[in-house]
């Protein structure tokens, strides 16, 4: 039996950041206000017309120098995002065509904060079931083009950003050991952007009441999330065999601070088992858990042999969680 582990990983913020500070000029809140109900202290934005491609490809070519292959070598490309170049072709297939990684397979894959977790696990199973060899996972987001910046309760939270991880085969008991994925349609409406997509076309009315921006009802996700990541998080130990004192590294999606410590807490997780960067990038949906992979490894927190740890949930609704033995 074969298993998959990263053997490379990469991140790319771009440049531009917009603090809290800056918010108050925009917006009627407060850097006091953000940062004590979120945690967030500031979060990274693209220039104006850099989709989600641009920032997949930058953090795609440190991924793949770390892991010291060639584009050549990729036999399979996903992309987690929601925030894409193109309706079609698929973000993956501009990142292949940026590589010239002729020979890679792409999609994308639409799951929200939680997408980088679908789309590892996805590359697990095609690596695991032996039709691909070398995988290329990537979670890039360009929120602030779906952000209504006159939204006080939504603008304070979204960054922009990429990260990158590539995947090769391994022996079962090594890489990842397990993963847990599920959703929750009936919930919908709970995190949408109503317009866009073929059940409400684009059209002057549409674009007048910003109806092509994030809506979120907060206080109900909050619940909902706490509940849904620590139940993800038990069946992910469970099907490979562990216990949370177990995990060396809990790597949270990075959506709330409140959120985060709620988790950890029920999952007795100590907090210097934990990873935290939310207060540098916000939420970065599908780009936060694989950013904050690629900084914990890249500070010396993950070494061989750890048990780490992934969690995540989103709209959709959606949650996943991955157990991973580094390799």
């Amino acid at each position: 039996m074969k298993s998959a582990k990263i053997i490379g990983l990469g991140k790319y913020l771009p440049p531009k950041i917009l603090t809290n500070f800056d918010l108050e000029k925009m917006v009627d809140t407060s850097d006091e206000w953000i940062t004590t109900r979120t945690g967030i202290k500031e979060r990274h934005l693209a220039h104006k017309n850099e989709g989600a491609s641009v920032l997949a490809f930058e953090a795609s070519k440190i991924a793949i120098k770390n892991a010291g292959i060639k584009p050549a070598d990729l036999d399979l490309i996903i992309v987690a995002t929601i925030t894409p170049d193109n309706q079609f072709p698929s973000t993956a297939c501009h990142l292949q065509n940026f590589l010239k990684a002729k020979k890679a397979a792409c999609f994308d894959v639409s799951a929200a904060c939680a997408g980088f977790i679908y789309a590892l696990t996805a590359a697990w199973q095609f690596i695991k079931g032996g039709l691909y060899k070398n995988a290329l996972v990537v979670g890039s987001e360009v929120m602030s083009s779906i952000t209504d910046w006159s939204d006080r309760s939504t603008c304070v939270l979204f960054g922009d950003g990429a990260g990158a991880v590539v995947l090769t085969d391994c022996p079962a008991k090594e890489g990842i050991l397990s993963a847990y994925l599920g959703s929750d349609g009936a919930e919908a409406e709970m995190l949408i952007v109503p317009a866009g997509g073929s059940r409400m076309v684009a059209t002057k009315e549409t674009v007048e009441k910003k109806l092509h921006t994030i809506k979120m009802k907060g206080n109900e996700l909050f619940k909902v999330a706490v509940r849904v990541m620590v139940d993800a998080a038990q069946k992910a130990l469970d099907g490979a065999g562990l216990s949370q004192k177990e995990v060396s590294i809990l790597i949270p999606h990075q959506a709330n601070e409140r959120i985060i410590n709620a988790v950890a807490a029920r999952l007795e997780v100590p907090a210097n088992r934990i990873y935290v960067n939310i207060a540098r990038y916000g939420n970065m949906s599908s780009a936060s858990t694989v950013v904050a992979l690629c900084e914990a490894w890249e500070e010396g927190r993950i070494r061989k042999d750890d048990i780490v740890l992934l969690d995540a949930f989103g709209a959709g609704l959606v949650w996943g969680s991955c157990a991973i033995r580094w390799a």
